[in-house]
């Protein structure tokens, strides 16, 4: 099973116009089978009153790193959606550049397990969390682009 690049492109295209992302202002650096890179330039709007970077933005980057992780492997017609979300936060963050690093440890039919490790410029860790995922048959995207190669 290999992943069609212009479904790839497509994906990171409606993640880069989704709302929710787009206010965050998180890009899909990178997307493959289960893994995926999510980037975050930090701003102002990121920070909670005392100058770090929010636990809610934080728990976001973790959220949809283990998502785009998981969701690959997935039929073209199924969506996927968390069951839990469990993180801890390491590191302050402050400002600079984040890099969420997702990887799907049990890829599954129904459900799916998958983990993310979020990183400062430095290369510190600032956050590392786990996911658990459910598939959802009919849920899938509607790109007009086929998911997955022909073998």
């Amino acid at each position: 099973m290999k992943a069609n690049p212009a479904y790839i492109r497509a994906v990171q295209e409606s993640v880069r116009e989704s709302p929710y992302l787009h206010l965050i202002g998180m890009v899909i650096d990178a997307l493959e089978i289960d893994s995926c890179v999510i980037g975050l330039d930090l701003a102002e709007r990121h920070l909670q009153p005392f100058g770090i970077v929010h636990g809610g933005v934080l728990a976001t980057l973790i959220d949809t790193a283990t998502f785009w992780a998981a969701f690959l492997r997935l039929p073209q017609d199924a969506g996927l959606v968390n069951v839990d979300l469990k993180l801890n936060y390491l590191k302050a963050a402050t400002r600079g550049h984040l890099r969420a690093e997702g990887r799907c440890l049990r890829p599954g039919r129904q459900i799916s397990y998958a983990e993310a490790r979020i990183l400062d410029e430095a290369g510190e860790l600032v956050a590392h969390g786990t996911s658990t995922l459910m598939a959802l048959p009919g849920k899938g995207l509607q790109l007009g682009v086929a998911k997955f190669l022909p073998d």
